[in-house]
């Protein structure tokens, strides 16, 4: 453990450690990710590993440095210079930030990236009841595509760091010092060609930028996929939420059936987003979308990344700093859909 003497170091130390093949992790909240900005994109164009906890609390600025809230996720996702894209994954409680934790550091070696935990104050700092932590002593670490020095002394071609030779993205890496002449290249946060060797033409460039892309498409596969719970009748409504939001969402479901409301749910649990979220919201007539945060993130991130209609999406906002209830949610859903069930009825009428 290394306590840097500021945000800006700690996430150096971290990308330095994985450059050099060591993994490392830094944790941190809203106004540190402003802070760390500009090594995450270094993390993501120079193709670095590295793992952010980000625990959320309530912002902007110091804000509520004491509250939660769910306000970082357009930050984190976004975060760096130009055009970036981070993945990130939503736990709902300690259980899965124990498990997540431990994907994290796999995704960031197979992803070559920075990989976000976006946790929150009331699961990083209040008292939970949880199952114990498990851990399967068959599991090895996924450490992605590392040329070994027997590798590059197989190897029939010079060694490219940015040549995405399997299609998805991603390319293969070397250690420092792994073999005495093959496998050596420049790291460097600016343009260059699949060889590492530095370039400003235009389309080097975009050839790059395009694979970046391409592997943050094959990292829809490997976050954490979407946990959806059916009504127990069909219905054409629907409800999506993430994180801490998870334990009262569930009583307030048990609620609102008892009223005869039913919801279809979906819990989602990584960015990129996974496909089925995508067929889940054309599946419905009307998405309620839980967040806590003001300026609803999630919403913001699933219409830019899908092309979702955002009239589809129903916000229901608790951003006040403390843990969102079931009653609120129950009672925010039940109301929505009491004035759309009268507008009908109404309109009906007027026919």
């Amino acid at each position: 453990i290394i306590q840097g003497e500021d945000e800006i170091a700690s996430i150096g130390m971290v990308i330095g450690a994985g450059w050099n093949g060591c993994r490392a992790f830094t944790a941190t909240s809203g106004p540190g990710i402003s802070l760390m900005t500009e090594f995450i994109g270094l993390s993501y164009f120079a193709e670095i590993p590295a793992v952010i906890f980000d625990v959320q609390r309530g912002g902007p600025s110091t804000g509520m440095p004491t509250r939660t809230q769910q306000s970082d996720l357009l930050a984190a996702a976004y975060s760096g210079h130009g055009d970036t894209k981070h993945p990130l994954l939503l736990p709902a409680d300690p259980g899965e930030c124990f498990e997540m934790a431990a994907l994290a550091f796999d995704l960031s070696d197979r992803l070559q990236t920075t990989i976000f935990v976006m946790l929150d104050l009331d699961i990083g700092m209040n008292e939970w009841l949880t199952k114990p932590f498990e851990w399967d002593d068959s599991r090895r670490l996924d450490r992605g595509k590392v040329m070994s020095h027997d590798d590059l002394e197989a190897a029939t071609q010079e060694f490219g760091r940015y040549k995405d030779v399997d299609g998805d993205g991603i390319p293969y890496r070397t250690y420092p010092g792994v073999h005495p002449t093959k496998g050596g290249y420049f790291t460097r946060g600016t343009s260059r060609n699949p060889y590492a060797r530095y370039s400003e033409e235009g389309s080097v460039y975009v050839d790059n930028m395009e694979r970046l892309l391409r592997k943050f498409e094959t990292a829809k596969s490997l976050v954490p996929a979407p946990v959806i719970r059916n009504a127990s009748g069909k219905t054409r409504d629907g409800v999506i939420y993430y994180g801490s939001t998870s334990a009262a969402m569930d009583e307030a479901l048990e609620m609102l059936e008892a009223q005869g409301r039913r919801l279809d749910a979906l819990r989602v649990r990584g960015f990129p987003f996974a496909d089925e979220i995508f067929a889940f919201i054309a599946a419905h007539d009307r998405i309620f979308l839980v967040e806590q945060n003001r300026d609803a993130q999630l919403k913001t991130l699933i219409t830019t990344e899908g092309g979702v209609d955002p009239g589809k999406l129903l916000s229901l906002l608790h951003y006040d700093g403390t843990p969102i209830t079931a009653r609120f949610i129950a009672s925010e859903i039940a109301k929505r859909m009491a004035t759309v069930q009268s507008a009908a009825s109404q309109s009906e009428a007027a026919e």
